[in-house]
């Protein structure tokens, strides 16, 4: 990454269902920051971060050079002192059930009752996203129930949110195996474990969905997250269902409101049955179960 200091140019790409991954491999390459929002209707926004000085002839010779086919975008000048801080990693605390999940930006810990939880977000989280959050409400609930936890698979980590609440809440009776697709996750997640003294209880490794050494070597797990999208929950709803220990339950997020029935059903038909759909917004996350 280049220098994060001073002003930057974002550049915002129009809404799109989904990139594929040599399109968004090649964005990480151009860009020193890559981040990614979605709309109410599941789609992704793409914005990438360079510096003042960049010209947009640049990006238009590589994408020429590498032949991409991007949504239309858009250009503008971020004034600030620190750009990577102030437009890419600053959110506000979030209270969430029985969490609280702060940014590194914070100079001191909010004070809270709640079980805090500290994140260097950069690329990997959208702190504020509902599906995080409907997620975090699962997992309190889980804890509630007083399920076994011994073994948790989080598919899709990100940033590491949910194995870092799931570390905290269980501690020592826990061991929580976190793989991501995309390099730059697993690093933020390895990261954020260490700055908050749960390195001992999270594994970290690189892995398409469930086909990684890494997760095979760890199954079968009490409880399984996957906070991605419609369609990879869907095609891989086999895998989970193998890798989940019968009476283990997992929770399931990134879909919105017409994409529902075709995920519970997709998961259903592998066994599972549904608890509880949470909703917030269009947004949706759903509490399953395998039965014994």
């Amino acid at each position: 990454m280049t220098d994060k200091g001073g002003s930057c140019r974002v550049v915002t790409f129009a809404p799109v269902e989904s990139l594929d991954n040599f399109t968004q491999e090649m964005l990480e390459e151009f860009f020193d920051v890559v981040s990614v929002d979605y709309t109410d209707d599941g789609f992704e926004i793409y914005k990438g971060y360079k510096n003042a000085s960049f010209q947009e002839d640049e990006l238009t010779r590589f994408i020429a050079a590498n032949n991409l086919n991007l949504p239309a975008y858009k250009t503008e000048l971020l004034e600030s002192a620190n750009w990577l801080k102030d437009y890419v990693i600053q959110f506000a605390p979030v209270e969430v059930e029985d969490f609280l999940i702060y940014g590194v930006h914070e100079k001191e810990a909010p004070k809270t009752d709640k079980l805090a939880i500290r994140i260097y977000a950069a690329t990997a989280f959208g702190s504020e996203h509902q599906t995080t959050k409907s997620c975090l409400k699962a997992l309190s609930e889980l804890n509630k129930k007083n399920v076994p936890h011994a073994r948790i698979l989080d598919v899709g980590t990100g940033s590491g949110i949910l194995s870092l609440a799931a570390a905290k809440l269980w501690g020592k009776t826990t061991h929580v195996t976190a793989v991501d697709i995309d390099e730059e996750a697993v690093i933020v997640t390895r990261s954020n474990a260490e700055d908050n003294g749960l390195e001992k209880f999270i594994t970290t490794g690189i892995s398409n969905g469930y086909q990684s050494e890494l997760v095979s070597k760890n199954a079968p797990y009490d409880i399984i997250f996957a906070n991605i999208l419609a369609r990879p929950l869907i095609e891989m709803a086999p895998d989970l269902a193998q890798n989940l220990k019968p009476g283990g339950f997992c929770i399931l997020s990134g879909f919105v409101g017409d994409q529902e029935n075709w995920v519970i059903k997709a998961h259903e038909a592998q066994g599972l049955s549904l608890v509880k759909i949470y909703e917030m917004d269009n947004w949706r996350a759903a509490l399953m179960e395998k039965k014994a």
